[in-house]
């Protein structure tokens, strides 16, 4: 008796596994967002990206092989007034004439959680590398998967906000977020 409802435990567990495991290959751009908040002179501000593109091959019973990489339009920037956008693409922040475009690549995805992940990587900026860890919340259903995320970017670490910039007008932290929506397979 008992070695039957060991049999039926691990059929369920078995079908819970496999109706769990989605699989994602396309994004959606035009339902997808990143946006980033920042002080300035102690006010929040709020800004987003207008255009971007991500491919992304996820498989969530396959996590070693699961990848992504974004790259994001810098001159797309919408920080909430012409002057801001007009001083951001400038060699003191961007310099979107030497480096129009930012790429994050992963490297690895881990499981952290229920639908939860921590995606690391290689953010290029402003022709400046480093290695980050994006924690990542895939919220699927009705045949598509959300993956909210949030990581805080240390602007000093690209080189962002040079010369007159560099005092605290603007936080030293600038806080991205993004929403990409993929249709599962």
């Amino acid at each position: 008796m008992s070695t039957r409802w060991l049999l039926a435990a691990v059929s369920c567990l078995c079908a819970v596994s496999a109706a769990s495991a989605a699989e994602y290959e396309r994004v959606n751009t035009a339902a997808s967002q990143i946006s980033f908040t920042y002080s300035q002179m102690g006010s929040r501000m709020y800004g987003t990206f207008g255009r971007f593109d991500a491919t992304l091959d996820l498989d969530t019973d396959r996590l070693a092989d699961a990848r992504t990489t974004l790259r994001i339009d810098l001159t797309s920037i919408d920080a909430g007034s012409e002057d801001a956008n007009t001083e951001l693409v400038k060699p003191a922040w961007f310099d979107t004439v030497k480096y129009p475009v930012a790429v994050f690549e992963s490297s690895r995805f881990e499981p952290v959680g229920n639908d939860r992940y921590r995606v690391t990587g290689r953010l290029t900026l402003k022709g400046i590398s480093r290695e980050v860890q994006v924690p990542v919340h895939l919220k699927p259903g009705n045949g598509i998967g959300i993956f909210d995320g949030e990581l805080t970017l240390r602007r000093d670490d690209f080189g962002l906000g040079a010369g007159e910039w560099a005092d605290t007008v603007v936080s030293k932290d600038i806080d991205i977020k993004f929403k990409v929506v993929a249709p599962q397979q």
